[in-house]
């Protein structure tokens, strides 16, 4: 037995590492079994390595299983890789399982891109195995129905329900439902309103559907549009009706205010003569005023007697005798 401490030393170290090395081995020897047995080989070093980087080494090595046994072949680093850069590796595994089942063109890094881009890869690629429907408009938006008026003044009332799939070369960057949805929405609007009556329209619900599709509303979304199927449309209200009602109405208000205006001014203009009148009156008072001072001047500078007052007063009586005979002073005397 050695007796020196030192060695004693050594030995607990080793030891120590010894109990490290083993535990650390039994923690991950059965998923680098399972790796071996699935010929998608994980080794220890590579899995201790993940750990020291944070990386949910079970996440990795099982989505490289479900890889290789699909026959897909992924290296341990480009999943770690995609994991590091906070995507979800084992949604893209399956999406790419699923796409290589349904003999659908994707790879790997385009599978990340997209997965990192903030869209659901897995649901991508079963949209576009499996197409879905869209309601336009969005009953979620508060609308139920997207509301157009035909030439003839009615108002139609009509819900669409939109089939596409995911163009997955497009999805990175393209548009979203939303897009389509409005595209539609406006498609549908276009038709009805270019309709020279809305009996034209419920006839034939399936002349909107082919003008929205000849226009092409698929482009630059994430999405091909497979078909556009009217599923509801009513008549809503009479709007050629409704804005003649309310032009005629605003017509009348209008020329109420017109003819409002013009008898003001028409009271206006009658109150300035009556004022003028009045004025006019004032001044011949005025004037009136001035006579008996222009006949006492006369009379003190002697350029006037008393016989020719009375001489005038006799022309002024006279004056007033023939008017009151013509009727223009009052009431005409009797001949008699």
């Amino acid at each position: 037995m050695p007796t020196n401490p030192l060695i004693w030393i050594v030995v607990g170290i080793v030891g120590l590492i010894l109990l490290i090395v083993i535990a650390v081995m039994a923690q991950f020897f059965t998923l680098w079994l399972q790796a071996l047995l699935s010929k998608a080989a994980v080794g220890l070093p590579e899995m201790i390595a993940m750990r020291l980087r944070k990386v949910d080494v079970r996440t990795i090595v099982l989505s490289r299983i479900r890889a290789v046994k699909a026959g897909i072949d992924i290296s341990t680093n480009q999943l770690e890789t995609h994991y590091l850069a906070g995507g979800r590796v084992p949604n893209v595994v399956s999406a790419l399982i699923a796409a290589q089942k349904a003999r659908i063109d994707l790879i790997f890094d385009t599978s990340c891109a997209i997965d990192l881009a903030g869209r659901d890869i897995l649901d991508a690629v079963q949209t576009s195995v499996n197409p879905k429907v869209i309601d336009c408009p969005n009953p979620a938006a508060g609308r139920a129905t997207i509301d157009a008026v035909a030439k003839d003044g009615i108002q139609l009332r009509a819900r669409a329900r939109v089939t596409v799939r995911t163009n997955l070369p497009r999805l990175v960057g393209g548009a979203t439902e939303e897009t389509i949805i409005a595209r539609v929405g406006e498609g549908i609007v276009s038709a009805i309103g270019s309709a020279e009556s809305h009996k034209h329209v419920l006839e034939n619900p399936d002349r909107i559907s082919k003008a929205v599709m000849a226009r092409g509303l698929d482009a630059g979304t994430a999405f091909e549009i497979l078909s556009i199927d009217i599923a509801d449309i009513d008549v809503g209200e009479n709007i050629g009706a409704k804005l003649q009602a309310d032009q005629a109405e605003a017509d009348k208000r209008r020329f109420q205010a017109e003819a409002e205006k013009r008898r003001a001014m028409a009271v206006a203009e009658e109150t300035e003569f009556q004022a003028e009148v009045q004025k006019n009156r004032a001044l011949v008072v005025l004037a009136e005023a001035e006579v008996p001072k222009a006949m006492a001047e006369a009379f003190r500078s002697g350029n006037m007697g008393i016989m020719d007052y009375y001489r005038m007063k006799n022309v002024v009586a006279d004056t007033s005798m023939r008017n009151a005979i013509g009727g223009e002073g009052g009431n005409s005397p009797n001949p008699s």
